[in-house]
């Protein structure tokens, strides 16, 4: 497998629940869900949450936790913006500790989450990092345009972009082609 095609593997599913479009916003008026994930709900804990109907802002606010299809987020705040209507995110900002752990346990952390739904890309800023066992690549932004399959990494001032890329374990491979499937993990599952 390429390093093109590990990053882009490990970055796909880092917004599980924004990478989707349209999420039911708790408060929000006619939150609706894409055709994707009918049966998926958003679910998110927090200390606070805030909605502005008039600026189309909904913020959740101390030690909030987004679940979704056993994908989970963890950040200080995350402030979701609305179309007009209130019934689709436009765009997400996670910030505070931004930690993302997907379903099938690759990680994201960074300073700062932005996910842009028309672009369909999403933005770590500060310290980003993706992992995924011992495949790692870090940098002080890292970019995903989702409906191109293409990131990008970029160094900062202090550091430059770090990628590793670990070859996977003979007897793993040698299973999933002797047909074995293996089993089903969660985000809760994953070591971290």
């Amino acid at each position: 497998m390429t390093a093109r095609v590990l990053l882009g593997a490990l970055l796909v599913a880092l917004m599980p629940g924004l990478a989707a479009g349209q999420l039911p916003i708790p408060g929000a008026p006619g939150g609706t869900k894409s055709k994707n994930d009918k049966a998926q709900p958003l679910t998110v804990d927090a200390d606070r949450m805030e909605r502005f109907g008039k600026e189309n802002l909904v913020i959740f606010s101390g030690h909030v936790v987004a679940r979704r299809d056993n994908s989970v987020q963890y950040a200080e705040r995350v402030e979701v913006y609305l179309d007009e209507k209130g019934d689709r995110v436009l765009r997400t900002v996670s910030t505070g500790g931004v930690r993302i752990i997907t379903k099938d346990c690759r990680t994201g952390t960074a300073q700062r989450a932005e996910y842009f739904d028309l672009e369909q890309r999403v933005t770590l800023t500060g310290n980003a990092r993706v992992w995924e066992e011992d495949n790692v690549v870090s940098g002080d932004t890292i970019t995903l345009f989702i409906s191109q399959d293409r990131s990008i990494v970029q160094g900062g001032k202090q550091e430059r972009v770090k990628a590793v890329f670990s070859p996977k374990d003979a007897p793993k491979d040698a299973e999933k082609q002797n047909g074995e499937a293996a089993p089903r993990r969660t985000a809760e599952s994953c070591k971290n």
